[in-house]
């Protein structure tokens, strides 16, 4: 913390903080090793307390699971200091496709097909859509309604947007030359 508080001071660093819910109990079965929502919070009101630009990232926000309490999340979020927020829109690659659909009915039986259908009406009738610019807020009415309802929260609640960072000590790296792999010739 009092590293990220003396960059902070010259405009060197932004935290953000990701927020998947506001239930413990929903936040222990989903990120088990992850800290708690509660503690997250803390964490926002440390780092601003400290004098460093902190956001939120909703994220993943899981349609029908997490997205009802979106603007709950949010208002906990900046209450706790956050000055900036942003969402993801959950994804489902291939990798992790089959992984959620069975942690969904181990816990959530009762509601693994409405998630299920309410994620492809996120993705164009899929699972997951890969297209840059629609993989993080999904297309289609219900992303267009978690979207909106994002944007109307962020406004109502005033959050000031994040601060621009000082760029101006970047430096590129020089050149590398990459090495002969096998010794001068000769």
């Amino acid at each position: 913390l009092d590293l990220l508080a003396r960059l902070a001071q010259q405009g060197l660093v932004q935290v953000r903080v990701s927020l998947t819910t506001l239930d413990r109990e929903l936040a222990r079965r989903m990120e088990p090793r992850a800290a708690a929502p509660q503690r997250r919070l803390e964490i926002i009101r440390r780092l601003r307390a400290a004098g460093v630009p902190v956001g939120v990232l909703a994220a993943p926000v899981v349609p029908v699971l997490t997205d009802p309490e979106l603007e709950r999340l949010l208002a906990a979020a900046r209450e706790a200091g956050a000055q900036s927020a942003g969402y993801i829109l959950m994804r489902l690659p291939h990798e992790v496709k089959a992984l959620f659909r069975d942690w969904l009915q181990a816990h959530y039986p009762q509601r693994a097909a409405h998630v299920m259908n309410a994620v492809r009406d996120t993705r164009g009738g899929r699972e997951n859509d890969p297209r840059f610019g629609v993989r993080q807020s999904g297309s289609g009415v219900r992303a267009t309604m978690i979207a909106d309802r994002f944007r109307l929260a962020v406004r109502r609640l005033g959050f000031p947007g994040h601060e621009e960072l000082n760029c101006g000590a970047f430096r590129p790296p020089g050149a590398v030359v990459q090495p002969d792999l096998f010794g001068p010739a000769g």
